[in-house]
């Protein structure tokens, strides 16, 4: 999901609208923190995958020894 600088802009004066510009950096703070948090989580699965990987690999290869 690509997003322009024109596609932000508009994103931007329509939460002023709704959200009016007191709230807006909290809901942007929030919003932040939550990618973060989904990113890690992210990283953290792909992680475990590579570790399972390596060690199907490790065993595969004492076996066939």
């Amino acid at each position: 999901m690509n997003l322009g600088f024109g596609e932000i802009v508009v994103i931007i004066i329509v939460g002023l609208f709704v959200f009016g510009p007191s709230k807006l950096p909290g809901f942007g703070k929030a919003a932040g923190q939550a990618l973060h948090e989904f990113q890690k989580a992210l990283q953290g699965k792909i992680d475990e995958e590579e570790e399972h990987h390596e060690q199907e690999k490790i065993n595969d290869q004492s076996f066939h020894k």
